[in-house]
This record gives structure tokens, C-alpha cells and sequence, in this order.
């Protein structure tokens, strides 16, 4: 079990994408893991302060760029994962755009929003690309593109004008509307019903993968497959625990945890796996304060060396 591990924290550390599959009640699950995604801001203005945090809210590594030494500072991005004080163009070539990136061009001008598209439309495409403008700026620049030779096929792929369609007026609502649209974008493949197998859970707990793949300690995995109703947690959720009562992950804490915790140390070094059912909705879970109403099937495995 731990060489599974090691296999998905050295997927992890190169950026790269990895998957468990595991069987719980004659069903099987695949559990993803998927890299932090690059959130990057052509333009360092006064909409992508409040971009800028509302994506690392969001768990975007956000990278802002901008070729204003007064715009592109911590001081006005202190949630920034990076800075960079560049030319767009320069900055593009330094940053190697990757096709899981999400790149927002709101630049303080047309020529420079099209330098940057005719770089990135070049180049490795995106996975989520979007221009700020009036429907007629962008009308007018998507032309003039389609004249120098880009397809229209491509120019279709980017979202322009940017952001949900919400009226949106003051600098945060547009940055609001920009970022229901990473949501919206990074979400349309997501499994939406707790039934599923592919586990709505897919972010990366690092020292969760440390711990299985190189602590040799003995220690079981929880692993949530199946939510109903209001849980802490989402299926996919992970934690580990081991016999100096050592834990690491969550799947959802307190009440939720403690419910099948004891159930877990028993089953370390056993060999053994079994799957319990955690019911935030019945009377000892409310005197509890497990207020959620729902419940979660949780497979206990004991993983072993």
C-alpha cells in the first residue's frame, strides 16, 4: 500500500495528477488527485486586487502580473502565491503556460490585452482563458485577430467578456462575477451526486501522502465514498491515524470523526477493512452538537507499512 502512496506524493510533488482506486461494498471508487491549479492575472489593477483573493480563497495559486512597479507589489497582493514586475510578454515566456492554467487577461489596455492573446493563442492553450471588455472591444479585437491569421474556432474558446453574466457594476462585483466563472469552469466535469464513484473530493493534503507513503509507522485510512444530505465533508475527504494516536487529514472533525475514530486504531495492524456509516441525524448525534443532519459511509482500512 505505501508504494500506491509513494507513487501518488511523487505525482504530487512534480505538479502532476495521480488516482487511487479502492472497492467499498462491492462498488468501486477512484479517488483523484489533482494539482493546485495556477490561477494567472494579466494586469495588476484595481479589479484584480480583489481577484487576486478571492481566487486564493478559492485555492488558486495566483500569480499576478504586471509591468508597473507601483501595481505589481505585495502590497497590493499580499494573497498572491507570486509578483512579477514584467512586461506581459516577457512574463508569459518566464511563467511556461501550462494547459491546466487559468489565465485572466485584464490589462489596463486593448494593446496590451492583445499582445497577450496573441502570445497565448500561439502557445500551449489554457484551461480556462478569459478577456475583460465591452462586448464591442472584444468584437473589434477578435476581428482584427482573425485577420492576422488566428481561427475563429480558437477565439470562440475564450471567454470574453469576461466573467458570469450578473450586471455586475462596481470593481468587486466584477471580480465576483470573474471568479463564479473559475467555479463554473473548473466544476463542469466535477461529479455533482454523492453516488458517484469518481469522489467529488480532489485536492492535494500533502502531508496526508507523506504520512502514508513514508512513515513506517502501522496506521489505517479513512477514506469518505458516499455523503446524503448536509455533511462537513465531501466524498473523496481522506485521514489517517496511527497507534500514537497520531492523525493526519480530516474528513470533516469533531463529532464526525470521533464517531468512528475508535473503530479505526482497532483495525491498525489487523489487516482488516470495513466500512461504517457515520448518521449525523439521530438523537445521540444532535445532543453531540452534529448538527449537519446527513450521513457518511467511511471505508477504514488498515494500510499497513
Amino acid at each position: 500500500m505505501s508504494e500506491r502512496f509513494e507513487a501518488i506524493y511523487q505525482a504530487a510533488l512534480a505538479g502532476t495528477p495521480a488516482s487511487l482506486t479502492f472497492e467499498a461494498e462491492g462498488t468501486a471508487y477512484v479517488r483523484r488527485f489533482c494539482p493546485e491549479e495556477r490561477l494567472i492575472l494579466l494586469g495588476g489593477g484595481h479589479i484584480a486586487q480583489p481577484l487576486c483573493r478571492y481566487g486564493a480563497d478559492l485555492g488558486f495559486a495566483v500569480t499576478v502580473v504586471d509591468d508597473r512597479p507601483s501595481f505589481a507589489n505585495r502590497t497590493r497582493f499580499p494573497e498572491a502565491r507570486e509578483v512579477l514586475c514584467d512586461s506581459f510578454p516577457h512574463a508569459l515566456e518566464v511563467l511556461k503556460v501550462r494547459e491546466t492554467d487559468y489565465m485572466a487577461v485584464i490589462t489596463r489596455g486593448h494593446r496590451y490585452d492583445a499582445d497577450c492573446l496573441r502570445i497565448l493563442l500561439s502557445g500551449t492553450f489554457p484551461y480556462y482563458l478569459g478577456m475583460i471588455g465591452s462586448r464591442r472591444r472584444v468584437a473589434g479585437l477578435f476581428r482584427l485577430l482573425e485577420e492576422e491569421g488566428f481561427s475563429r474556432t480558437l477565439l470562440d474558446q475564450v471567454h470574453a467578456p469576461i466573467g458570469v453574466a450578473i450586471n455586475a457594476l462596481t470593481v468587486r462585483e466584477i471580480a465576483v462575477s470573474i471568479a463564479a466563472e473559475l467555479i463554473e469552469c473548473r466544476r463542469k466535469d466535477t461529479p455533482r451526486r454523492s453516488r458517484e464513484t469518481t469522489l467529488t473530493t480532489q485536492d492535494i493534503d500533502l502531508p496526508l501522502l507523506e504520512f502514508l507513503a513514508r512513515d513506517p509507522a502501522p496506521k489505517a485510512l479513512l477514506t469518505v465514498y458516499a455523503a446524503s444530505g448536509s455533511t462537513p465533508v465531501k466524498p473523496g475527504a481522506m485521514m489517517a491515524v496511527g497507534q500514537n494516536f497520531r492523525t493526519v487529514g480530516t474528513i470533516g472533525g469533531g463529532c464526525s470523526e470521533n464517531a468512528v475514530l475508535k473503530d479505526a486504531y482497532r483495525l491498525i495492524g489487523t489487516g482488516q477493512r470495513r466500512c461504517v456509516t457515520v448518521d449525523m441525524s439521530n438523537d445521540v448525534a444532535a445532543e453531540e452538537g452534529m448538527v449537519c443532519g446527513g450521513k457518511m459511509k467511511v471505508l477504514i482500512e488498515d494500510v499497513g507499512e
